[in-house]
């Protein structure tokens, strides 16, 4: 409750209903005065992050001391003294990715190391008029030839014939251009479909982007994959939930949302294991210790044994019948992420 004074009108400002008493009856909104000053403000910030702090370590203790007891408590109604599955599901979510990409994902700059005379292909495709003319002027010197300034055409001809040709091929032949391309489609010489068309014009685009450097590409490619990881993991919450329904089919006391408020408790386990995993392998580059490998070791099969254990309180069967289900979920759970990661390996690859 506010500590601002109360509003002597008893229209809700909100909605516009006659409140009856300190809120409204309609939109729940209090009637208080709506000026606040500085210091209230500041006060209500830190009561709602003290509040925040407290539900999250509160359900934290209990995520980590008791296996699957938060979804029983969220299922029967007991929800006012630990934080929302879902902010905490996206709490701990941000948290981890913005470990997880500033461990592992570092941005490049892609610069090209291939040099012609000292100078870059990109610092050569960004000169003016002059300072090309100069340049080719001196190449056709060295190579003891009229000391006269190549052609942007010219030299793209002697480019190809001196530097190594690489880049990345989806097809047996090599394209240069779209131009090039079009041309034999047009010729009939090849006939490709809609797909094997599209790739090959990637191809065609990555390899002028990145002036036929394969590592620079894969590179890309690879940052480009990274940033998916959150998505496929979002997108696999509510399959993984579908398959806990049909696992539980005859559990009729189980609806679709209790599968999926278990799941979103798993996966904020996960964030939090990952988070601790990745941690202690940084931690490891520098030292090598063997305490940390062994602790790294620990807690992934702790992973396991954790999602066992949830399941097994969570859901009430035996521990047969549990391990089974256990054993297979993991599987779906595994070809469930294999096909969304080569998805989106082609949205990615299209992407960049």
């Amino acid at each position: 409750m506010s500590h601002l004074p109360q509003r002597k009108e008893k229209n809700c400002l909100n909605c516009g209903t006659i409140v009856q008493g300190k809120f409204c009856q309609n939109c729940g909104q209090e009637n208080i005065e709506p000026k606040e000053g500085f210091m209230h403000l500041l006060r209500h910030f830190f009561e709602d992050l003290t509040h925040f702090d407290g539900k999250f370590f509160h359900s934290l203790k209990y995520l980590f001391t008791k296996p699957g007891f938060l979804p029983k408590e969220y299922l029967k109604g007991r929800r006012a003294t630990y934080l929302n599955p879902v902010r905490m599901y996206f709490f701990t979510s941000a948290f981890f990715f913005l470990l997880f990409f500033s461990f592992l994902h570092k941005e490049a700059s892609f610069t090209v190391d291939t040099t012609i005379n000292g100078k870059t292909l990109v610092s050569i495709d960004n000169m003016d008029s002059a300072s090309f003319a100069r340049f080719t002027a001196d190449i056709n010197k060295e190579e003891n030839r009229p000391a006269v300034p190549m052609t942007r055409v010219e030299f793209n001809h002697y480019r190809d014939s001196v530097v190594p040709v690489g880049g990345i091929h989806f097809t047996g032949r090599r394209y240069n251009s779209r131009a090039q391309y079009d041309s034999v489609l047009a010729s009939g010489v090849k006939k490709h479909n809609w797909i094997e068309r599209k790739l090959i014009y990637k191809e065609i685009d990555l390899n002028e982007k990145y002036h036929n450097d394969d590592k620079q590409i894969i590179h890309a490619f690879a940052n480009a994959l990274l940033h998916s990881i959150p998505q496929i993991l979002f997108i696999s919450l509510p399959i993984l939930a579908l398959f806990f329904k049909l696992l539980y089919i005859r559990r009729k006391d189980f609806y679709y949302v209790s599968h999926a408020i278990f799941c979103i408790y798993l996966y904020i386990f996960l964030f939090l294991g990952l988070t601790v995993i990745f941690s202690l392998s940084k931690l490891n580059d520098a030292l090598h210790s063997g305490i940390l490998k062994f602790l790294i070791a620990t807690t992934i099969i702790g992973l396991f044994v954790y999602e066992y254990a949830a399941m097994y309180k969570f859901y009430g069967q035996g521990k047969f019948k549990t391990f089974i289900k256990f054993f297979l979920i993991n599987i779906l759970l595994g070809v469930l992420i294999g096909i969304l990661f080569v998805v989106y390996m082609f949205f990615s690859l299209f992407n960049i």
